[in-house]
């Protein structure tokens, strides 16, 4: 009968495996073309402020009227507004197909029940404190924690997917001549399309502060165990020494 050998080598074994599969391949294809198609909004975006960095309310608004506020920004009339414009439209009509491919998806396969809707019980004051005060602390959440999202990611992935995205593409919408023609409720909802214009801005504002939260928190939890996870579809896990 062979007799088993003890070789020194071979006592340690790679600790680090791929864990079950955190993100399914229509997620990660529109989290990536999301994520391009915003950072296109947010740079024709800036060229189009560049081009006229006065708010206004109400239906009209322009040079030599008295605006609501200023940016502080070069004004630049006719500046960079003609290819900013074109670039908002396209890449804003890729994140919108994107994002009801997104959402549909999210519905029929319950990912938004399942993942992303908070629990009654995580919604009491103390939890949310707790998550507040350990990401004000800068604390890195545990392995059993970064498995899931907390209630605040997930209030704010729900904020963002259901009332910003949404808000934004409205107004959107009623700053577009040719769809206001048809379908003038879209401005009329708004109170006029400077209204809208300056409701955008700032519904744009939130978006890119939760870009920038996001971006910090996936540094927080583990920068390249995230990004693998939404790129591969899995992550390394610790396994322990056999």
């Amino acid at each position: 009968m062979a007799q088993s050998a003890y070789l020194p080598g071979l006592a340690l074994q790679d600790s680090t495996v791929l864990d079950s599969p955190r993100h399914s391949v229509l997620i990660r294809v529109t989290h990536w073309i999301n994520a391009a198609s915003f950072i296109a909004l947010v740079v024709s975006g800036i060229g189009i402020l560049l081009s006229h960095p006065r708010f206004y309310w109400g239906e009209t608004g322009g040079v030599g009227s008295p605006s609501l506020f200023d940016l502080p920004l070069p004004f630049m009339l006719g500046g960079p507004s003609g290819w900013g414009r074109y670039l908002h439209f396209l890449a804003a009509w890729v994140c919108v197909l994107t994002g009801l491919l997104y959402a549909i998806s999210g519905l029929f396969t319950q990912h938004f029940r399942h993942n992303l809707l908070p629990k009654k019980s995580d919604l009491a004051l103390q939890p949310i404190l707790r998550v507040a005060s350990n990401h004000l602390h800068l604390k890195r959440p545990t392995e059993e924690e970064s498995q899931t999202y907390n209630v605040l990611q997930r209030i704010s992935y729900v904020t963002v997917v259901f009332v910003l995205f949404p808000f934004m593409i409205v107004s959107g919408f009623a700053m577009s001549p040719a769809i206001v023609s048809v379908f003038p409720v879209f401005v009329t909802v708004f109170g006029g399309h400077q209204t809208a214009r300056t409701l955008h801005f700032f519904a744009a504002n939130l978006l890119l502060l939760f870009l920038l939260v996001h971006i910090a928190m996936v540094i927080l939890a583990g920068f390249t165990k995230r990004m693998r996870a939404m790129i591969i579809g899995r992550a390394l896990a610790r396994k322990g020494l056999s």
